[in-house]
């Protein structure tokens, strides 16, 4: 049987209100909130996040043999994102990393590819979705990302969700348009596109559920994901599902999330659905497909360790609306009185690339002394070359001392800095992110997340940082 074996999602901590954007512009701003991405995440960063929720399980990791990250708006252009992803999963270096950009559409594409592959393939869909201040893709966009682990009995890992047929309908439609180097999207006037997307998605479900020989009312959890709401509202509304069947599409909670948008909702019903239960995801944008899914009795004891209604509990008060435009690169700040930062440079990156993407740091194998940053000679036993790897991006810690620096430069001052002691040993310093000054403790506790710290020369420079521990999940889940 083959099918989904495994998935997480990823919802930024921040938020922003919708009646900030209208009281700061004027105008509706409407209700609700919507999920921005910090200043230190970007599309490759989120979906390491959704990733490694994916990828808890023990021993799942070995078993992938591909990886596609999707998105419409990557972090280069030129470059294989999903590279960086690969490197900070520590990955084996035969795994094919590639990217599927440039369009929502590439989210179903991953998924679609991943689902029809041979071998255990990840398929990453995010996202980062940016309009001009007070538009609607602004106030009804969204950031995210989520990861989907498709593969079979066959590869060692019970099938959590068995794919029952999927079916897809491409339609050259001009609706939505971004021009290389514009920063955001045009858009044609909604009536135009709404019947088409509406037929489409018709023939996609029709044909997926004659694959599958099921009728529309066997339907348990219908999900519809596109950036066009009126034709995604209007299919939930005519599709023919039960109206108990049809799933909440978080956009008041989070906003749209373009191309991870169908990855989010399907793993917030995946997070409560049970075993026997059919699912149905439709996608809309130019054109339409459809998955149809059946849970497992597996899927109960394999959930993704932090469900997107908890990540969405756990979200920020509503942010500055000046903080956001300013975190999006539509409000110059002045910077600090100090030195502009340096990029990254390739031939160190490279020789370190386990430490600086996947954070593995060593340990002594005769003292057993952790050491962060890995190191040849023991700094307790002075041993040389007596080093086994240590990962520890899912280790977490206590903070032993921090520091507020109000001069540093980060495009949110002040940088919060601090000590961490971590479980089972070793000591590091890092920036603590997706905080406040009073976030920063002795005592606190903290985990580590894949950001992104700095651009400079057009390079964009990839770490680690501490956040804290406040998702309510219990010691030693990650």
């Amino acid at each position: 049987m083959a099918g989904l074996i495994a998935y997480g999602a990823y919802v930024p901590y921040h938020r922003l209100a919708r009646t900030d954007v209208a009281a700061a512009l004027g105008g509706r701003g409407g209700k609700g909130t919507r999920a921005v991405a910090g200043y230190d995440e970007d599309t490759t960063s989120m979906a390491v996040e959704a990733a490694r929720g994916a990828l808890a399980r023990e021993g799942l990791r070995a078993r992938v043999s591909q990886l596609f990250l999707a998105t419409a708006a990557p972090a280069y252009l030129d470059k294989t994102n999903a590279a960086a992803v690969h490197a900070a999963l520590g990955l084996d270096p035969h795994v094919l990393a590639a990217d599927m950009a440039g369009s929502v559409r590439s989210g179903l594409g991953a998924l679609v590819t991943a689902a029809r592959s041979p071998v255990p393939t990840l398929a990453v869909l995010s996202d980062l979705r940016i309009g001009l201040p007070g538009g609607t893709d602004e106030v009804a966009g969204g950031d995210g990302a989520a990861a989907f682990v498709f593969g079979g009995h066959r590869n060692g890992a019970p099938v959590i969700a068995e794919l029952l047929a999927h079916d897809t309908v491409s339609d050259e439609l001009l609706d939505r348009w971004r021009l290389p180097g514009a920063p955001v999207s045009r858009v044609w006037e909604e009536r135009f596109a709404e019947e088409i997307y509406v037929s489409l998605a018709d023939k996609a479900l029709t044909a997926a559920l004659d694959h599958a020989t099921l009728d529309i009312g066997s339907i348990d959890h219908f999900l519809v994901a596109g950036l066009h709401a009126r034709a995604c509202a209007t299919v939930r509304r005519t599709a023919g599902v039960r109206p108990e069947a049809v799933a909440p599409d978080l956009t008041g909670a989070i906003g749209n999330a373009g191309t991870a948008q169908p990855g989010l909702l399907l793993a917030d019903v995946l997070d409560r659905a049970r075993p026997g239960e059919t699912i149905a995801l439709v996608v809309l944008g130019d054109g339409a497909g459809v998955l149809l899914l059946r849970a497992t009795d597996a899927l109960p004891a394999h959930r993704a360790a932090r469900p997107v209604a908890a990540q969405i509990a756990a979200g920020s008060a509503p942010m500055p609306y000046a903080t956001y435009i300013s975190w999006r690169g539509l409000l110059d700040r002045e910077p600090p009185r100090r030195p502009d930062p340096e990029p990254p440079y390739a031939p160190p990156a490279h020789r370190r690339t386990g430490w600086k993407y996947g954070f593995v740091a060593s340990r002594c194998e005769k003292c057993a002394t952790r050491h962060l940053p890995p190191d040849r000679v023991c700094t307790s036993c002075r041993s040389v070359d007596a080093m086994t790897d240590e990962p520890m991006a899912d280790v977490r810690g206590t903070v032993a001392t921090f520091t507020v620096d109000r001069l540093a430069a980060t495009p949110s001052p002040p940088m919060l800095v601090v000590v961490v002691d971590y479980d089972g040993g070793g000591r590091f310093r890092c920036q603590l992110t997706d905080a406040t000054e009073a976030d920063a403790a002795i005592g606190a506790r903290v985990e580590m997340t894949f950001r992104r710290t700095v651009t400079a020369s057009g390079v964009h420079n990839y770490f680690w940082k501490a956040r804290p521990v406040r998702t309510g999940e219990t010691e030693g889940t990650h």
